[in-house]
């Protein structure tokens, strides 16, 4: 098998071969860039030769499925809706010592202590219950509150006067404020044992615990559920779903987060919640549907999947003949494509993560903050006047109030500045760890991503050769060395990614292969043809992997040299801005889709979905839940043409025109086109961490960018 000619990726890697480092205007080039291009990311590659062709991905989101893959190698599927009989019962608790007393007096002295709004609230929440509703008050969130004494009092005040009320404390609008949050005293007021113990004396359990004491014994404590959405995060829909239930969302667990622009299923559990309550949700629930409950003994977390079963149907497709479509998919079956980390690893601004991670390996904190707050090129108008405002006038306050409540890295930087002045270190310390931790692991990835493109390029994808790592067979027991994950978890984990750029990635490590070895090649290994090209691996940096004994290792260290970085010494003692403290990990070079399945089909109208849904299949019986697409009633649903088809351009989750050709925007919404249109279906499973992108890149033979696509359209 020949390679596709690359000669411009010899030029591109070119750089690599010097160890000379960049000059200082380097940092100012890069954070000029628009958007993030694929070879800048060291993806340069394709494995066939064979000509691409024109494709729409995610014309319309119901275009792009997943269905999660649990650990048993089951396809998650929502195929029920009901509830189950419950056999969990909790007990009911009353209020009426509410109302056997007037509480103005105590609500005027609360008014003293609190923001008159939370007041208000207070006393709302009082009225309720006073008239008999309380099975249906939600929780009420008092105003962000920076002040942990006066948290305290608060606390301290409902105790002393609100015996049938239990408060506790949640995070507020920003990474430095936290909100005192009201609600009814489920366990009542002579059972508040439970609900008065301090965190730890919980355990410092992950989920929100309070209001469930009662629990039958022989019943998990966990339910367990599928949840479907369309067009939504999955930490957006799971927000949504506490919010009707009044929980927090850390109350559930998942296996890995799943694209935003896209229609999912996904297993997901909850601690100690009724299935009637979940279930009573659908009806008022956009965009999103739970069902298939059962009580389970563990909750879910992060990881515990074996891949994703995707089903993307290109539209639009426009080739040289059918029998070049078809050429390409067979080759796609049959060879697999290069495991790239797509575009979205390293983010979706003008500032990519992985140059953020670059400077965070370097110990340049007041420079790292640089690239968080300074002015950036391609944002809205509102977020560039609040930068600029920043940069002009160090108004914290100010700069606080402008910025839009998504940008959360941005929020915790300044809010850690406005208390402590000039530690920077301190105030990149403030971003979430799932966050912060992200830009390391995305400099790792462009670390492999290049190491790929290079092994492609001077070896080949057909055989193995002189010092490649592989997995090991059988009973070896000659130089190995342990397979290892770093300690990162590609689905927005405890140390991941930050959800906006996970997007179709389904998780990091392979469970079946981390018991398994990694050797060098040797060429007594190349005589006796135990090796395939199926089992090449290369290390993402850390300090327990091993290096290929061939070329491609110096791919890895020069690389980081021009970067001013080293993989085997740290010029700080910060270790969680340290490649040598992460043990690191190994990557397969490529992959085949598996189970993999396609078919050619024909429509006319472009707007009609051309496969069903989970959903779809279940609503077939009950006709009265549709709209008249047959679709869910969701109204971004009506507008799907204008805000999605064009939308792939502009949409924050990071699914930014991937892997397609847009043709002209008029052409989308055409309800009534005048021919016949070709669409391509793709049915396949990738283990966890593969990028469902770079199998469709391989396909089509076109860039992923956004910019590529904004210049088609």
């Amino acid at each position: 098998m020949w390679l596709k000619p690359v000669p411009s990726c010899f030029s591109m890697l070119k750089p690599y071969c010097s160890a000379t480092p960049p000059p200082p205007t380097t940092l100012k080039i890069i954070t000029a860039m628009k958007t993030t291009e694929e070879p800048d990311v060291g993806i340069f590659c394709y494995i066939s030769q064979l000509p691409g062709f024109r494709g729409i991905l995610k014309q319309r989101y119901s275009d792009f499925m997943v269905n999660e893959v649990d650990t048993e190698e089951n396809v998650v599927h929502l195929t029920n809706l009901d509830a189950p009989a419950e056999t969990v019962k909790e007990i009911e608790t009353k209020t009426h010592d509410a109302t056997s007393k007037d509480y103005t007096t105590e609500i005027e002295s609360f008014r003293s202590l609190v923001d008159p709004d939370d007041a208000e609230r207070l006393e709302a929440i009082i009225n309720q219950i006073n008239s008999g509703s309380e099975d249906s008050i939600l929780p009420i969130v008092l105003s962000p509150d920076y002040d942990k004494s006066h948290r305290t009092a608060v606390h301290n005040f409902f105790k002393e006067n609100f015996k049938f009320l239990v408060t506790d404390t949640v995070d507020g609008p920003d990474a430095s404020s936290k909100c005192i949050r009201v609600r009814i005293n489920s366990g009542g007021q002579n059972s508040r044992g439970r609900n008065s113990r301090k965190r730890k004396e919980r355990g410092d359990k992950p989920f929100d615990s309070r209001g469930s004491d009662d629990w039958s014994e022989n019943v998990g404590k966990f339910l367990r559920f599928h949840l479907y959405k369309e067009n939504k995060d999955t930490q957006e829909a799971l927000g949504i779903i506490a919010k009707m239930l009044g929980i927090q969302p850390r109350s559930f667990g998942f296996a890995g987060t799943k694209d935003k622009r896209a229609v999912t299923t996904q297993r997901v559990t909850v601690f100690k919640q009724l299935a009637s309550r979940l279930a009573a949700l659908n009806d008022r629930l956009i965009g999103i549907k739970v069902g298939d409950f059962c009580y389970v003994k563990e909750g879910l977390v992060l990881g515990q999947l074996l891949g994703n079963r995707f089903t993307i149907t290109l539209r639009g497709v426009v080739a040289d003949s059918e029998d070049t479509i078809k050429a390409s998919v067979i080759a796609l079956g049959k060879q697999g494509f290069i495991n790239y980390f797509g575009l979205q690893r390293f983010g979706s601004g003008s500032v990519p993560t992985h140059l953020i991670g670059a400077t965070l390996l370097r110990g340049e904190w007041k420079s790292t903050v640089s690239l968080f707050l300074d002015p950036r090129e391609g944002e809205k108008n509102a977020i560039t006047e609040a930068r600029e405002y920043y940069k002009e006038t160090n108004d914290i306050e100010g700069t606080l109030r402008q910025l839009p409540r998504h940008l959360v890295s941005e929020k915790a930087i300044l809010q850690c500045l406005k208390k402590c002045p000039g530690n920077y270190l301190q105030a990149l310390k403030a971003i979430p760890r799932t966050l912060r931790m992200m830009y390391v692991h995305s400099y790792q990835s462009y670390l492999w991503n290049h190491a790929a493109s290079m092994r492609v390029q001077k070896y080949g994808t057909d055989r193995v050769v002189l010092g490649d790592l592989v997995y090991c067979k059988g009973n070896e027991t000659e130089k190995v060395s342990e397979v290892v994950s770093s300690k990162c978890v590609d689905e927005n984990g405890n140390d991941t990614l930050d959800p906006i750029d996970l997007d179709d990635i389904s998780g990091t490590n392979l469970p079946e292969e981390r018991l398994n070895l990694v050797k060098a090649v040797t060429a007594e290994d190349i005589l006796s043809g135990n090796y395939t090209i199926d089992d090449v691996v290369l290390p993402m940096p850390g300090s327990r992997v091993i290096f290929p004994e061939n070329d491609i290792a110096h791919v890895f260290h020069d690389l980081a040299k021009k970067d001013a970085i080293s993989l085997t010494e740290s010029v700080h003692n910060v270790k969680e801005f340290s490649i040598t403290s992460m043990t690191g990990s190994y990557r397969r070079v490529f992959q085949k889709p598996m189970d993999f399945e396609w078919e050619i089909l024909k429509y006319i109208d472009g707007n009609k979905p051309l496969v069903d849904t989970d959903f779809d299949k279940i609503a077939k019986t009950k006709p009265s839940s549709l709209n008249e697409d047959g679709r869910l009633h969701d109204k971004t649903k009506q507008s799907e043409c204008l805000d999605n088809d064009i939308g792939l351009q502009t949409d924050d989750n990071g699914a930014k025109a991937k892997g397609e050709e847009l043709p002209q925007a008029e052409s989308l919404c055409d309800t009534n086109p005048q021919e016949t249109q070709t669409a391509l279906k793709l049915s396949f499973t990738l283990p966890a961490s593969c990028y469902a992108t770079m199998a469709i890149r391989e396909l089509l033979k076109t860039s992923t960018s956004v910019a590529f696509h904004k210049t088609l359209n």
